[in-house]
């Protein structure tokens, strides 16, 4: 098992900001989903960040310490979340920053890959070490964490069935869906299948596989792919999924799809913000 969670916290979040459904959220909350990270939008009694119970998992997933990758400005965190950048102490755990910098040459972060490369170079014990990365804005559940935590494949990521995440199909289509062989190993990423070819995608099991960005990654045999990643030809970004594929096109079945079936709460928009807070108040009670 091993103990080290990266979540991903730097993101530029332009989605949020730019959309503009907003009844029922209070003046509070629409302020710091346009301005800050979505993972501080408050909630609950003591108007703490969301951010808290994906934390709260982790810690009883069994996590000990955890790296939030965060932009350039990261006041907004370390007013919650401690003022050092390495170990505070936060409900049992070990928390500490990596700051994703933004090239001189862009206006907003490089990508998911780059995050994470820019967090193995500022702590280069992971770069040897297994860790599990995920996203601030996906609230997983301890099952799914301690499974990342403990599985016994090198590298691996949760294998959600498509029709277990209760979103509108609407949504749910835009999923890259992940191509599996017979022993659940990764073989493709494919962004938007046509549906004339969408029965080609379906696994042993009969289902459609998407990812959530929840990832159990061999530092040793990942950071070369990161660092290395070729930004995507659209968005010019460095991101995950493009260095995993190519990490596994030089590795075959050495990257495991764990099958998985539950829904994610997820905040992609302002409209997901009441989702997400009523999501909490039925499973968070004592919150």
């Amino acid at each position: 098992m091993h103990s080290s969670l990266l979540i991903l916290a730097g993101g530029a979040s332009s989605r949020m900001k730019t959309s503009i459904s907003v009844e029922g959220l209070s003046s509070e909350e629409i302020e710091r989903a346009n301005t800050q990270s979505k993972a501080l939008i408050s909630y609950g009694k003591e108007n703490r960040p969301i951010l808290d119970f994906l934390l709260l998992n982790a810690k009883k997933a069994g996590y000990k310490n955890v790296y939030l990758i965060v932009g350039e400005q990261k006041d907004a965190f370390q007013q919650f979340y401690g003022k050092k950048t390495v170990n505070n102490e936060f409900d049992g755990m070990l928390l500490s920053y990596a700051t994703q910098y933004i090239p001189k040459d862009r206006k907003k972060p490089f990508g998911t890959a780059d995050a994470v490369t820019q967090a193995l170079e500022q702590y280069p014990h992971l770069q040897k070490e297994a860790f599990t990365v995920c996203n601030c804005d996906n609230l997983y559940s301890v099952k799914a964490l301690h499974e990342m935590a403990t599985t016994t494949a090198q590298n691996a990521f949760i294998s959600y069935d498509r029709d277990g995440l209760e979103f509108p199909m609407e949504r749910i289509s835009r999923f890259a869906l992940v191509l599996l062989n017979t022993e659940n190993y990764v073989m493709d990423i494919i962004e938007k299948p046509s549906e004339e070819h969408l029965e080609n995608y379906r696994d042993a099991q009969g289902k459609f596989r998407v990812s959530m960005n929840i990832f159990k990654l061999d530092g040793a045999q990942l950071f070369p792919y990161l660092k290395n990643c070729p930004p995507h030809p659209i968005r010019n970004e460095k991101e995950l999924p493009t260095a995993l594929l190519n990490f596994c096109n030089d590795h075959p079945n050495n990257f495991k799809g764990i099958p998985w079936r539950e829904h994610v709460p997820d905040l992609t928009s302002k409209e997901d913000i009441l989702v997400f807070k009523n999501f909490l108040k039925t499973h968070f009670k004592e919150k």
